[in-house]
């Protein structure tokens, strides 16, 4: 449970219909395993104890007690186990019989829901045997304890108060407004649902996209426990169809027809997180439901689930081609507005030959084709300087040519030389006044070449570059529009890739694949037998660690411990425990005292749901102080 992680499964026992006695010693099987996992919280199918399919079986008084007696007899054998165990039976109070969720902990019941909704249509017929649940709590009696009955019951941790628990039963689910959106509202962060679904063509997909979008909808973890092989099948089959879902993403699902435990980790800190910074997120009161509190001790739990080391990159093939489509639209549709509202008809960009101005210049492209603008008023300049490189060089006159751009070659080297003279600066010391000199005297020129011609400067910095704060303040840092502003490193790399698999265009293709194969950087120092010698992550680290720190601190604010937890596990073969550390520390030192260039840069689309923009997604003083987040790595 540190860091918020807690081990959860859905288990579908190997049941035989209305064997009580068969059906506990199977429900224990799953237990032990959930046991021997680490597990804290353990779903069982609806009505698992007989089996969905009793039937007319439900009526006879000997199915009952045997149920009764089996619950009772699972209660004497977890006694000492601190593991929730949500069990299903049939259960009657007050002469009626309910279709009910047991939650047990350390040998005791710490109450039961009734299912709410009752489906009597198609092959169900539930009405015939149980009645629907009332949301008004009794307390009842059951082996010797005071119970608390009811369908508006949640069970809350002492230690961890966000894990807290609501439960719905099967069909509960599949109405217009199930039970779990008011469970949610009232505070429960992780909703079981024991389940027999029956299992028909398509229902599976069906089926995923409901729990899915349920989780999404109430931001929460939902676990579903389906009934499977052992359940009858005179009219029907079910598959033990286990999913665990987390705010819409599926993070693990049994393969069916197999009674498969699905098991992974679910992150209650990520989703209280994510509740509080939606501030559409109505906490409701809680006054008409009753909160049973549990002790369980917070232990560390270990990790199975799987984090990208690209988060911000779709894994799958097909998704990540159409992802990359539309982002480059919306870069592009970003600035065709910009374009048509300043009635400008043309654009300049500084071309290094870099992943940068690459992107920048495809999006502008992309902009003018969509206007109707010939791309020849489109200006590429390239400006050599002391570090420029043959091969960048080459790089920008191939793209620019194979684009239908114009060129235009600048040299700053004599302009700077001057500049050097001027302020009194020694050309051979290489420091930080030796480069940022020729960086703005680079967007000098294409902020005066923008107004000869009546454009707009377009900006080729990136989400990583701003994080970092890696850009000359009033250089690199300045443009008119900036399109990549919003597009992190990693990314930018497989946009380009997109753009040079599907441009169908030889020449074009050609020199994209050689720009990804460049080593990134700003070129601002000479260059050793022609080769680059200032690669910009042996300096800020790996784009790829920045990243996954980026997007773990902005979309969830994670602590940096457990970003660095989680990035260990992601990175587990890639880089050693120091290595990520170091960076990390170097990222928050970085993200924190260079916000005063992120307060005042240019305008810019965001594309996605972390975004740095002073004017939208974050807002924060230039001065804030870095010392908790690094005390909080030292201490580890």
């Amino acid at each position: 449970m540190k860091d918020g992680f807690i081990k959860v499964p859905a288990a579908t026992p190997q049941i035989k219909v209305a064997d009580c006695e068969y059906n506990r010693e199977q429900v224990l099987q799953e237990i032990q395993k959930a046991e021997q996992m680490g597990v804290k919280l353990l779903v069982l199918p609806e009505l698992c104890l007989t089996g969905y399919t009793c039937g007319d079986l439900f009526l006879q008084e000997t199915l009952l007690q045997g149920a009764k007696d089996s619950l009772e007899w699972l209660m004497e054998r977890t006694a000492k186990l601190p593991m929730m165990l949500v069990v299903g039976l049939p259960f009657s109070v007050n002469c009626k019989l309910y279709n009910v969720a047991a939650f047990l902990y350390e040998g005791r019941i710490l109450g039961m829901i009734p299912k709410t909704y009752m489906p009597n249509y198609s092959e169900f017929y539930e009405v015939r045997h149980f009645a629907g649940g009332n949301q008004n709590v009794q307390m009842i009696s059951v082996a010797g304890q005071k119970v608390p009955f009811g369908t508006q019951l949640l069970f809350q941790c002492k230690q961890m108060p966000e894990f807290t628990i609501g439960c719905e039963i099967c069909e509960d689910l599949w109405v217009p407004n199930p039970p779990s959106v008011k469970h949610a509202l009232a505070g429960a962060t992780v909703l079981c649902n024991p389940s027999a679904s029956v299992e028909v063509t398509a229902k599976e997909g069906y089926r995923r996209q409901l729990i899915s979008s349920q989780s999404a909808r109430t931001i929460s973890a939902y676990i579903y426990a389906d009934a499977g092989e052992g359940e009858s099948t005179t009219d029907v089959v079910f598959s033990g169809h286990n999913l665990i879902c987390e705010n819409g993403t599926i993070l693990t699902e049994s393969k069916r027809f197999t009674n498969e435990m699905a098991v992974t980790e679910i992150d209650i800190k990520k989703l209280s997180v994510e509740r509080r910074r939606m501030n559409t997120y109505e906490w409701q009161n809680r006054e008409d439901y009753t909160v049973i509190e549990f002790d369980m001790p917070l232990e560390s739990t270990g990790l199975t689930r799987s984090f990208s080391t690209t988060p911000f990159i779709p894994t799958n093939p097909d998704q990540r081609t159409e992802r990359c489509e539309e982002i480059f639209m919306l870069q592009a549709m970003g600035l065709k507005k910009r374009l048509v509202h300043t009635n400008c008809q043309s654009a300049v960009i500084g071309l290094s030959g870099g992943l940068d101005s690459t992107l920048a210049l495809l999006v502008t492209a992309r902009a003018f084709d969509m206007i109707g603008l010939e791309r020849n008023q489109i200006l590429g300049v390239t400006m050599p300087g002391y570090g420029t490189t043959d091969r960048t060089y080459q790089n920008a006159l191939e793209m620019a040519k194979a684009l239908g751009v114009t060129l235009k070659e600048i040299s700053i080297v004599q302009a700077v030389d001057q500049h050097f003279q001027d302020i009194g600066h020694d050309k051979a010391v290489h420091d930080i006044t030796y480069e940022n000199s020729q960086a703005r005297e680079r967007t000098q020129i294409l902020m005066d070449l923008a107004n000869q011609r009546n454009g707009l400067v377009i900006g080729t910095g990136d989400l990583s570059e701003m994080a970092l704060g890696w850009a000359t303040y009033n250089g690199d840092h300045m443009s008119m529009y900036a399109v990549n502003v919003s597009i992190p490193k990693t990314l930018v790399r497989h946009l380009v890739r997109y753009v040079a698999d599907t441009c169908g265009q030889k020449e074009l293709t050609e020199v994209l694949l050689d720009v990804l194969d460049t080593p990134v950087s700003p070129e601002l120092l000479p260059p050793e037998h022609g080769e680059i010698v200032q690669k910009t992550e042996d300096v800020v680290g790996p784009y790829e660690l920045h990243d996954f720190f980026l997007y773990y601190m902005m979309r969830f604010g994670f602590s940096p411990t457990k970003i660095f937890r989680i990035a260990r596990q992601a990175f587990d073969s890639v880089y050693d425990y120091e290595t990520i550390l170091k960076w990390l520390k170097k990222f928050y030192w970085r993200f924190f005292s260079q916000q005063f260039k992120r307060s005042c840069v240019p305008d810019g689309p965001k594309v996605g749901t972390v975004a740095l923009s002073p004017r939208g997604d974050w807002r924060m003083p230039s001065d804030a102080s870095v010392s908790l987040w690094i005390k909080e790595l030292e201490e580890m």
